[in-house]
């Protein structure tokens, strides 16, 4: 990939810049808890952007996108936003930077990326993050990491009109080679913990389905998550978020909220204890324990939370059959994929199984993505 993607800038502008790139993302618990002021554990993985950049001297920006095969001109005001979506998130960038204060001017670059689109791994975040940082580099205008994080986030919310969390954002930019982050979405407090699955694989298995899950399910969701949170702080008015509740605090209001409110809550609060349960079992190493969280997760989000689908409860089963250690659906549900930690050994195995008896059911073939925990944004 970056051999073509020099070899194309080298044709484009007669000349070679800097590298840079970023990373997709994986979480590999904590679901639906970041609206709820919990904790997720995202980690960069080795499929991103790679862009060559270079300043061109004018307040223009030249911009070719190899998996688009488009080339696009754009200036730095705020009229100057472009149609096409690919070049709306590098215009983004320049723009949530100039707002910021930093400097930003014409440059010539050409990108690249190898995570599959439509699959939940966060290609955007991924492009957001390696031109934040690669801008920040080149105009060396010392926007810490966080900032850069947000960036991407406003980029979605103002340009591309994704109201998103910032876990992806971060996950891109914050991620380390062999190192999983808990990120708290209500005071932004991290801690990495140790991902090292020696004898295991951490594989994605793609449905390629997406149900239209749309929207109203997900208001609907976070809407019984705050139903309940208000009637949990009647009693303990320090809970502001659902994920400050004890389980033993929802059982008291169980019959002043509907059945529905109830379950949605009762996940919650079991995903935000879950993702510290792994994080002690990663510092022990204990990759089984993992596992088991993640067919908990699982088993929550799809009885309690109802956000999984039938392809997706397929593919679970079909992995405790063949002793996968863990998996769950990952993102918000209604179809894409499902995070597995397998033992090699098992590995050759359950893919053979997953590919076979999926098509055999559904009439349509998935995808499988390995995925290994690596750097987020950097300069190459």
């Amino acid at each position: 990939m970056k051999e073509k993607i020099q070899e194309k800038f080298r044709t484009l502008f007669g000349q070679d810049g800097e590298l840079f790139a970023s990373a997709g993302r994986i979480n590999l618990i904590g679901e639906h808890t970041d609206y709820n002021g919990g904790y997720v554990f995202p980690g960069a993985i080795d499929k991103g952007i790679i862009a060559e950049i270079k300043l061109n001297g004018s307040d223009k920006v030249k911009a070719y996108s190899i998996d688009y095969d488009e080339y696009v001109e754009f200036g730095l005001g705020e009229e100057d936003k472009p149609s096409q979506g690919w070049a709306s998130y590098i215009f983004g960038v320049c723009r949530e930077t100039l707002k910021r204060g930093g400097k930003v001017e014409g440059f010539d670059t050409v990108f690249a990326g190898d995570v599959p689109l439509g699959a939940g791994l966060s290609s955007s975040a991924a492009l957001e993050s390696t031109f934040a940082y690669a801008l920040n580099y080149l105009f060396a205008n010392g926007i810490d990491k966080f900032e850069l994080a947000k960036i991407g986030q406003s980029t979605e919310h103002n340009y591309c009109g994704v109201k998103c969390g910032i876990m992806d954002q971060f996950a891109s930019i914050f991620g380390q080679q062999g190192k999983l982050i808990r990120l708290n979405c209500k005071t932004l407090e991290y801690k990495y913990f140790p991902f090292n699955p020696e004898g295991y694989k951490l594989v994605l298995i793609d449905s390629c389905v997406k149900h239209e899950l749309a929207s109203s399910a997900y208001n609907k969701r976070r809407a019984s998550c705050e139903n309940a949170a208000a009637a949990i702080r009647k009693n303990h008015p320090e809970v502001e978020f659902l994920s400050d509740a004890k389980r033993v605090w929802l059982d008291e209001v169980r019959d002043e909220i509907p059945e529905e409110d109830f379950l949605r809550a009762e996940y919650v609060i079991g995903e935000v204890q879950r993702v510290l349960d792994v994080c002690d079992a990663l510092e022990r190493g204990d990759y089984e324990t993992v596992g088991e969280m993640m067919y908990q997760t699982h088993f929550g989000l799809s009885r309690l939370y109802e956000v999984s689908c039938e392809e997706l409860d397929f593919l679970n089963k079909l992995a405790r059959k063949c002793d996968v250690t863990g998996s769950r659906v990952m993102g918000g549900g209604f179809g894409g994929c499902t995070i597995n930690l397998v033992k090699d050994e098992l590995y050759d195995g359950f893919i053979a199984a997953a590919k076979e008896q999926f098509e055999a059911r559904f009439g349509h073939a998935l995808k499988v993505y390995d995925v290994v925990i690596s750097d987020g944004a950097r300069k190459l």
